[in-house]
């Protein structure tokens, strides 16, 4: 007989310690990723951004930042939305905004790029609160994807202090085929297409995950069944590849769309571009703007002799960058001289960026044709001065506030020019010849730009200083022209001190593109237009429609929190 009390009993095994997750945590709401994994996900997807824009221009990297930046959010509360958001926009603008550090100072950069950042945190905030709704009806998370990043950038756009668009998505794609759908919409139109496309690979990554996990945690079948997978196996192969193909889809679609019906179809003219580069070394400041109108004169008189020579072809008209005479002509009787003595030798009107002071003890940074008979007959003055490095807006307050960071950021700020807001039409008038007035980070704005076609603009004409800056700027700011000439069915031109200046085409391409920090002067026959596309006509409507699309998922997104939260109480 078996003496029970007497066998040993085994011990009752130890709990096992309880594993943090690495990767994923459950909410609320199901799995999500972890804060550490999100924060991960969130600056690298932002780094992706910045490899998107110019001077690297892989372009299709735009749409995975979108959704990597989604799936970081993504079941997330509202402060962890807002925090995750905030550090993708920290990861993407520090380095994306880094040559303004080089003109402004390094807080200035930080500022400017911690402002842009709050914006994509709220972005993510958004987003985290239409976890649910996105849960519930997971088709719309494309369309809500893309909505919401009309809404963020139509917000950067304006406030503060007149907004700020550098990082838009559609400044990604001056290289892309998704860019030939700009001129339907415009770059609010052209940015919600990547953010769909990024939406899309998000919910195809999503469904590739759930598969995944549903494949491991299945038991296996029997060898006789093996071969036949029931449906449920398969289901989320297929959603994945069905949102894959529905991103490319979205990314390629407008290659089919009849670029030629934009194409210019007036007349003629010849444009030439001078790039006269800035002398910095041993030159005090005033020597230097003097040697920087020089530059532009003596490129203009070597322009004029090959000319002469037969060796160039007589332009119609010379552009000559902004700032090229920083010397107010107006007053300066050498600069004046100087000037039309150029104008005289090429024997065509001179466009040129000069700073003029007013009688009224204003200044303005203006664009002005120099005729070679008459001397300065028109005169645009920059209608969107940039804050804190043409004027400052509050400066007693913000002078306080950054004597306290830095005094010398308080004495920059004192140092400021304080450029007055033009006031006139978005236009330059050259004889029977119509350009845009757009000066410098202008070329950014949806307004400034549709306006000057709207009041006669016949070519896109952008004068440009990015002597202060580097060339990684520069080639962001020409992609951007490269946009507004396919936006608005435009022959365009980049005219900039030091580079990048080039030519573009109503199909975005580029060309005689000069080398940065170079003297050079490039010349082509360009064709004027009084066309309107889509775009032109439209104008805010599709950002409007868009953005009002994405606050109704968003009042959608509470009604169902809300509703939740009932049902639990």
């Amino acid at each position: 007989m078996i003496d029970r009390e007497a066998a040993p009993t085994p011990e009752a095994a130890p709990p096992a310690p309880k594993r943090r997750p690495l990767l994923l945590t459950d909410s609320p709401l199901g799995r999500r990723l972890t804060l550490p994994a999100a924060l991960v996900l969130a600056i690298a997807s932002g780094l992706l951004a910045v490899l998107a824009f110019p001077p690297y221009g892989a372009w299709p990297l735009a749409a995975v930042s979108v959704a990597g930046f989604g799936a970081a959010v993504h079941r997330r509360r509202l402060r962890g939305g807002l925090g995750v958001g905030f550090v993708y926009g920290m990861a993407f603008f520090l380095p994306l905004l880094a040559w303004s550090s080089t003109q402004v100072g390094q807080w200035p950069w930080l500022f400017l790029c911690g402002l842009e950042a709050l914006a994509t945190g709220l972005l993510g905030m958004g987003l985290a609160a239409c976890s649910r709704l996105i849960d519930t009806h997971r088709w719309t998370w494309a369309p809500l994807t893309g909505v919401a990043w009309v809404a963020e950038e139509a917000l950067r756009a304006r406030q503060p202090f007149g907004g700020f668009t550098w990082g838009n998505l559609a400044f990604s794609q001056a290289d892309s085929p998704t860019a030939a759908a700009i001129w339907l919409g415009g770059a609010p139109f052209l940015s919600f297409l990547v953010a769909l496309s990024g939406g899309f690979l998000l919910a195809a990554g999503f469904a590739l995950a759930v598969h995944l996990h549903g494949s491991q945690a299945s038991p296996r079948l029997p060898a006789s069944r093996e071969s036949a997978p029931p449906p449920r196996r398969t289901a989320g192969i297929r959603r994945a590849a069905a949102f894959t193909a529905a991103a490319a889809l979205t990314a390629l679609a407008p290659l089919a769309l009849p670029i030629d019906a934009t194409a210019p179809d007036g007349e003629q003219i010849n444009v030439a571009v001078v790039q006269g580069n800035v002398p910095r070394l041993g030159l005090s400041f005033n020597e230097q703007r003097r040697a920087v109108l020089d530059n532009h004169v003596q490129a203009t008189l070597d322009l004029a002799d090959a000319v002469n020579e037969g060796r160039a072809d007589r332009p119609d008209l010379v552009m000559w960058p902004e700032n090229a005479s920083d010397i107010d002509p107006l007053a300066n009787e050498d600069a004046y001289d100087r000037i039309s003595q150029a104008a005289a030798a090429i024997g065509a009107p001179i466009v040129l960026g000069g700073i003029v002071h007013k009688d009224d003890g204003t200044r303005a940074n203006m664009t002005i044709v120099w005729d070679p008979e008459d001397g300065p007959v028109y005169m645009y003055s920059k209608r969107h001065p940039v804050p804190f490095a043409e004027y400052v807006p509050y400066k007693a307050f913000f002078s306080t506030v950054a004597g306290w960071i830095d005094p010398r950021m308080s004495e920059g700020l004192d140092n400021v020019a304080g450029f007055e807001h033009g006031q006139n039409a978005g236009i330059v008038e050259v004889g029977d010849y119509t350009l845009s007035g757009l000066i410098c980070f202008e070329i950014a704005f949806d307004a400034e730009t549709r306006a000057s076609v709207l009041d006669g603009a016949q070519l896109m004409a952008v004068g440009t200083n990015n002597a202060t800056f580097d060339a990684n700027e520069a080639k962001q700011q020409l992609a951007m022209v490269q946009l507004r000439s396919i936006e608005h069915g435009r022959d365009g031109l980049m005219a900039s001190t030091v580079g990048v200046s080039g030519f573009t085409d109503h199909t975005g391409e580029v060309f005689q593109a000069t080398e940065f920090n170079t003297a050079a002067v490039i010349q082509s026959d360009l064709t004027l237009s009084d066309r309107s596309t889509p775009a032109s006509t439209v104008g805010i409507l599709p950002e409007a429609v868009l953005t009002g699309a994405a606050l109704v998922a968003l009042a959608c997104a509470f009604l169902i929190n809300l509703k939740h939260r009932r049902s639990q109480t």
